[in-house]
C-alpha cells in the first residue's frame, strides 16, 4: 500500500506546479496587454494634441460637388480660366498647411476668394489671387469669360427624357429634316426610345429615351411587331370614357396618347394612372408623359416607323428615364406646357441652407437641418451637392453653394455663408 501513496503525492505535485505556472504566463499576459493599452492612449493624445499634421488631412474639408480645381505651387503663378457664375477651388500642395494660408483677390468685384480657397467669378475681367503664409507664396491669375448663352426656350415643356448625340441630330436634320426618326418600344421596361439614322443610313443612333405604360397584360397586351405612325389627333375619345392628349396612330386602335383625362382639359389628369408610368398599366396603348407625347406628336410625321419588342433592358441604351410621382389631388400633368399648369415656372426647392456663424474648432456639418424637393413635393436631398470648404481650425469668412437637380433637369442653388470665429 506504500508504494501507492508516493505515487500520489507525486502526482500532485507537479498537478501543483503545473498550476503556478499557468497563473504566471496569464499574469505576464495581462501585464502586456495593459501595456498595450496604455500605448494606445499615448499616441491617441499625443495625436489630438498641438502637433498636427500639414496639408488639408488636418482638418475637415466639405466640398462634394464638382468644381475647377487648381493647386497652387509655392514661388509661382499659376492660371485658372473661369466663366461668370462659375465657382473654383485653389488646393495646397501635399505639405502646406491651408488653416495658414491668407488668400487675397486683387480686384474682388471680378472674383472673390474666401478663407477656404473657394473662388468666385463675378463679372468678366481678369483678378490675381495672391495666397500668402511663413515660407510660402504663390499667385493664381484669374481670366473670367461671358457665360455661354442657354439657347432653350423658357417656354420649352419640361421632361424627364434622357437626350443624347445632339451633334448628329442637327446634322441630320440639315441634310435631310424628313424622316429623320424611328422609333422602339420595349413593352417589358416601358421605355421609349427614339433613333435617327447614321452614316449608312440606318436608324441606329439613340437621341431620345422616354418613360412610358405599356399595356398592363392579359387582354390589354401592347403587341409587338413592325409599324408606322398613321394618324394623329390632339384629343381622342379612348375606351372607359377618357381621352387621350396629343395622340399618334401605331396600329388599329394602339397608340401613342398621355395619360388619359376624365375630361377634355388640360387640369383633369387621372393622377392615379400618371403615378403609374413606368410599369405596365395601360389597356395596350403607349401612356407618355405630355412633354413626351407631345414631342412625337409634332416631330414624327405620318409613316415614321414603330418598332415593339418585348425585351430586357440592354435594348434600351440611353438608360431609362425617371416616373416621378405627383400629387394626387392636383389633376395637371406636371410637364404640361399649358401656361395655366400650376407647376408651370416652378424650381427645385432647398430649405434650410442658411448663414450660419461657429466657434473656431467646432464641428460642422452643412447639411445639417437642410433639406431639397423636387417641384412635385418629392424629396430629393441625397442629391443636393455643396461647392466650397468649411476650415472649422480656421477663423474667417466662407461661402457655400448647395445644388440640386430634379427628375426633370431642372436645377436650384442656394449660397449661404459661414463664419468661423
Amino acid at each position: 500500500m506504500e508504494p501507492m501513496k508516493i505515487v500520489r503525492s507525486s502526482g500532485r505535485a507537479r498537478y501543483l506546479q503545473k498550476r503556478r505556472k499557468q497563473k504566471r504566463l496569464m499574469l505576464l499576459a495581462l501585464f502586456l496587454a495593459a501595456a498595450a493599452i496604455v500605448l494606445c492612449v499615448v499616441l491617441v493624445i499625443r495625436s489630438g494634441g498641438d502637433e498636427k499634421p500639414s496639408g488639408s488631412d488636418a482638418v475637415p474639408i466639405h466640398l462634394s460637388a464638382d468644381v475647377n480645381s487648381l493647386t497652387l505651387v509655392n514661388g509661382e503663378k499659376v492660371t485658372m480660366n473661369m466663366t461668370v457664375g462659375e465657382v473654383g477651388l485653389l488646393a495646397m500642395p501635399e505639405r502646406a498647411d491651408i488653416t495658414q494660408i491668407t488668400f487675397t483677390s486683387d480686384n474682388p468685384g471680378v472674383v472673390r476668394v474666401d478663407s477656404g480657397g473657394r473662388v468666385d467669378a463675378l463679372q468678366t475681367g481678369s483678378a490675381k489671387i495672391i495666397a500668402t503664409a511663413v515660407g510660402f507664396n504663390a499667385i493664381c491669375e484669374c481670366s473670367v469669360a461671358s457665360a455661354p448663352v442657354n439657347s432653350a426656350e423658357k417656354d420649352q415643356p419640361i421632361t424627364t427624357a434622357i437626350t443624347a448625340n445632339e451633334d448628329v441630330l442637327a446634322r441630320n436634320a440639315a441634310k435631310s429634316p424628313d424622316e429623320l426618326y424611328s422609333i422602339t418600344v420595349n413593352r417589358r421596361t416601358n421605355v421609349v426610345t427614339v433613333y435617327t439614322y447614321d452614316q449608312d443610313g440606318k436608324y441606329t443612333v439613340p437621341v431620345r429615351a422616354m418613360v412610358c405604360s405599356c399595356g398592363a397584360g392579359g387582354e390589354d397586351t401592347t403587341p409587338t411587331g413592325s409599324y408606322a405612325i398613321y394618324l394623329r389627333e390632339e384629343w381622342l375619345g379612348l375606351n372607359g370614357d377618357v381621352y387621350g392628349l396629343y395622340v399618334s396612330g401605331i396600329w388599329e386602335d394602339y397608340l401613342f396618347h398621355s395619360v388619359p383625362y376624365y375630361t377634355m382639359d388640360h387640369g383633369d389628369l387621372e393622377t392615379e394612372e400618371f403615378n403609374k408610368l413606368g410599369a405596365n398599366a395601360s389597356q395596350g396603348c403607349v401612356r407618355m408623359m405630355i412633354a413626351d407625347v407631345l414631342w412625337i406628336y409634332e416631330n414624327c410625321p405620318i409613316y415614321t416607323p414603330v418598332e415593339i419588342v418585348d425585351s430586357d433592358a440592354s435594348v434600351d441604351v440611353l438608360g431609362k428615364p425617371a416616373a416621378v410621382k405627383i400629387d394626387e389631388r392636383i389633376g395637371w400633368d406636371p410637364t404640361d406646357p399649358d401656361r395655366a399648369n400650376p407647376y408651370r415656372g416652378k424650381t427645385p426647392e432647398i430649405t434650410g441652407a442658411v448663414d450660419v456663424t461657429i466657434a473656431r474648432g467646432g464641428n460642422y456639418n452643412p447639411m445639417v437641418g437642410v433639406s431639397a424637393t423636387d417641384i412635385c413635393g418629392n424629396d430629393i436631398t441625397d442629391r443636393v451637392e455643396i461647392k466650397g470648404n468649411v476650415l472649422s481650425e480656421k477663423s474667417g469668412v466662407y461661402y457655400l453653394t448647395y445644388t440640386v437637380t430634379d427628375d426633370f433637369h431642372l436645377t436650384t442653388e442656394v449660397t449661404c455663408v459661414v463664419i468661423v470665429e
